[in-house]
Order: structure tokens, then sequence, then C-alpha cells
């Protein structure tokens, strides 16, 4: 049952944790560079480089994963992975700050057409949904692993190397990445029957997303998790070093409490998942991240803000760590790449209202408002999702297709079928030509697609 079994998913997973730890290593670098070039200043210098992290994030992937499909897949990813080994690269030699900005957006817009494209391969490469669970799990320690990890080991580095010597790190751990995904045999790409327009391409992901009710109840829930890994991103420090007066030690430990709930629920999650379905188990997220931040109300000191943070990222990892399998049951053959750009892109605008709402309210209005105000947040949705995505929630769904005429690129598949009075034509390649559908009512494992526009009521 272990996905690394599959030595296509071991190099894969080796190139995610490399380029994730060399991730961490320019994380930190680049702080460091704020600070040299701009001093005091250097909050606002993150803080706006960060925001142009979001707004790449946000504004490229939903355009990548619309056009994925029109690229080999293998390719996209090294030329993607090149680019940012280039830009990373570049780091050694800034020296204003609007150079950052400008090396940051480029950066995290190869990530926002990488990250969801490499995501989507995963399910390809692991049909089975037991094996691809546990390929989530992995991916889930991955993240976690890195966030405990990279900054012990660039404490180390900079004990005896420059910050410079992070970025070329983090570059070299992008060009094994491309190394080790150019290694791998990809699946064929399925046959796409979409029309192909530029806009259509572009808002195809995104419209299919807020179409299919179990992804609308996974982007509440994606809310409820930007709330929670907010208020622990932007006030940890504020909490523990300025409210408790705890030592940088303390500080450490607080932001490895919330790494250590979301590893152990990602290792637990597997063999939950083959017991309980995806919908209690990632409600349970959301309420668990809603009933923490509330705790926060009790003015808590540090052994149980060290309690609180700790289900804050469990809370999360039960949300996240199952959130590809219902991408993966969602997507109609060969729209994973839209779907997975479209949840990426949504759920980071969660991050872009969240972090705001974490820091300026906290600043404002004092940490109990934040605490109330992201509680409240994760609870509203939580319910949210509870009612909009379905508790009776098949695969195959019984539905009604009126007679229609039209003509698209097609193969002569379970909707086309039909004879030809064209010579020379192949039906089992794409070929196009205008074609009726009679009106028929039947059911087959459902997910939005050309034909396929709205998700039926029962």
């Amino acid at each position: 049952m272990s996905p690394l079994a599959d030595e296509r998913f071991r190099r894969l997973y080796a190139a995610q944790v490399i380029a994730l730890a060399g991730t961490g290593f320019s994380t930190i670098a680049l702080a460091l560079l704020a600070y040299e070039l701009a001093g005091d200043n250097a909050g606002a210098v993150l803080g706006t480089a960060f925001a142009l992290k979001m707004i790449a994030y946000v504004g490229i992937a939903p355009v990548v994963g619309g056009c994925a499909h029109l690229l080999p897949r293998r390719s996209l990813l090294v030329g993607l992975d090149i680019v940012r080994a280039l830009c990373i690269g570049c780091f050694v030699f800034v020296d204003a700050v609007w150079q950052i900005y400008l090396l940051i957006f480029l950066l995290n817009a190869c990530s926002a057409g990488f990250t969801p494209t490499f995501q989507a391969t995963i399910p390809d490469i692991l049909p089975d949904e037991a094996r691809y669970t546990r390929a989530l799990s992995l991916s889930r320690l991955a993240y976690d692993l890195e966030n405990l990890l990279s900054p012990m080991l660039a404490a180390a580095a900079l004990a005896v190397l420059s910050f410079d010597a992070l970025f070329s790190a983090n570059a070299l751990a992008f060009a094994v990445s491309a190394l080790l995904v150019g290694s791998v045999a990809f699946p064929a790409a399925p046959f796409k029957d979409r029309t192909e327009g530029v806009w259509r391409r572009t808002t195809f992901g995104v419209a299919a997303y807020l179409a299919t009710p179990r992804l609308r109840g996974l982007l509440a829930l994606s809310l409820a998790v930007a709330c929670g890994g907010a208020m622990v991103i932007v006030n940890t420090v504020v909490l523990v070093a300025g409210r408790i007066q705890g030592s940088e030690t303390d500080t450490a430990l607080a932001y490895a409490a919330a790494g250590a709930g979301s590893m152990g629920i990602a290792l637990l999650l597997p063999r939950m998942l083959d017991r309980i379905p995806d919908r209690p188990a990632m409600l349970a997220g959301g309420a668990l991240l809603s009933a923490a931040l509330l705790m926060g109300l009790t003015d808590p000191g540090f052994p149980v803000l060290l309690a609180i943070w700790l289900a804050l990222g469990a809370g999360a990892s039960l949300i996240q760590t199952p959130a590809g399998r219902l991408l993966k049951r969602s997507a109609a053959e060969g729209e994973g790449p839209a779907l997975f750009a479209a949840q990426f892109a949504l759920s980071h605008a969660c991050w872009l209202c969240a972090y705001p709402l974490a820091g300026w309210l906290g600043n404002a209005a004092g940490m109990e408002a934040a605490f109330l105000a992201l509680g409240l947040c994760a609870a509203a949705a939580t319910l949210t999702a509870w009612i909009s995505w379905p508790k009776d929630d098949p695969v195959t769904l019984r539905h009604r297709h009126d007679a229609v005429e039209h003509d698209h690129l097609h193969v002569h598949d379970d909707h086309h079928q039909h004879d030809h009075d064209h010579t020379g034509i192949d039906p089992t390649k794409p070929h196009r030509h205008p074609h009726r559908h009679d009106a028929v009512e039947h059911e087959h494992a459902f997910a939005i697609d050309l034909h396929h526009p709205v998700w039926p009521t029962r």
C-alpha cells in the first residue's frame, strides 16, 4: 500500500522534499536580505513581498491550470523548476528593494504554475485511492518537516556561510528537482474536449470548482484553515515574546507545537480515512480550528497556548491532507490540473484575507479581538461547509441531458456514439464536426465538464 513502492512517486516525492528544503532556506535569507537593504523597514518590505506572493498565486494559478493540458506536463514542470532556480539565483545580486519585489513575483508566478500541476500529477500516477491517501499524508509531512527542520539547518549553515549561500542552495535544490522530475515517465495526457478559447481555459477550473458542492465545502474549510494558520504565523511572536514574556526558545516551541499537531494527524489520517468518510473528518477539523481560536479568549498562559497551537495544527491537517481526494473525485478526465489550480488560487485568496485580519486587528484592537474575529470566521466557514457539502455525496449521479446540437473536438466515448457520413475519419481519434446529442437520462461518475456544466439536483 505504500506509495513509495512506486519508483515514479519516489522520485517526485524526493523532488518535492528537496525543493521544500531549499524554499525554507531562502525564506530566512530573504528576511536577512530585507534587513540589510531596509533596516528597520524590513517588516514593511517583507509584508509587501508576501502580498505580491499571494497575488501571484491567486492570479497566475488559474491561467496555468487552464492551459497546462496544451503542453507536456513533464516539460512544463521541468521548465518552471529551471526558471525558479534562475530567479532565486538572482537574489545573490540584488542591491535594491524593487528588485526583491520583481523577483518575488516572478518566482511565485512560476510556483503558482508548478505546484498545482505537480499535485494533479500524483493521482494519475497513483490511481488507487488508498495509496493516493498515503501519498497525501507523506506530502503533508514534507511540508511540516520543512517548517521544523529548515530553520535549524539554515542556522547551522549561517554559522559558517553568508546568507547569500542560502539562496544558492535553494537554486541548487530547484535544479535537482528539475532533474528528478525530468527522469519520471509521466502518464499519457487524456483527450480533452472542452472549448479552447483563452477566457474559457482560464476560467474553467474556478467555474467547475465553484459548481461542485463538495468543493464549495472545501473552499469554506480552506478559509477556516487560513484563519487558524494566520493566527499562528502572524501572532505567535507577539503572544509569546510580548504578552507572555517568553524566550526565543519558547517562540520556537510554539511554532513547533503547531507543526507537531499537523504531523500527528497526517500520520493517523490514512487509517482513519479507511474507516470514515472525508466529510465528517474535515468538518471535525473546522470545528477544532474554531474552538481552538475561541479558546484564545481565555488569556492563556504558555502551556495552554501550546495546547491551542497544537489543536490549530491538527485541525488544519484534518482539512488539508484529504483535500486532494476531493479534487481527484471531482475532476473530469484530464481536468485535474485545472481543479488543483483553482484550489491553489482560491485557498491562497483565503490566506490573503486572513493575514491582514490577524495582523492589523491584533495590532489595533488587541489579541482578544483577533482571536474572536478569526474564531467566529472559522466557525461560520465550517457551518457554511456543513450546509453546502451534502451528507449524501455519491460519486455516481443519475442526471438528464436535454437534446443539443453543437460542434467541438471529440472522440466516440459514452457521450458520442454516432455514425459518420464523412470519409477518412477515425472515430477513436479526436475529430470535429457538427453533431447531435439526443435527450437522455443516465448515471455515471459525475464531474463538471463541457457536457455537464451544472450539478444535478436530486
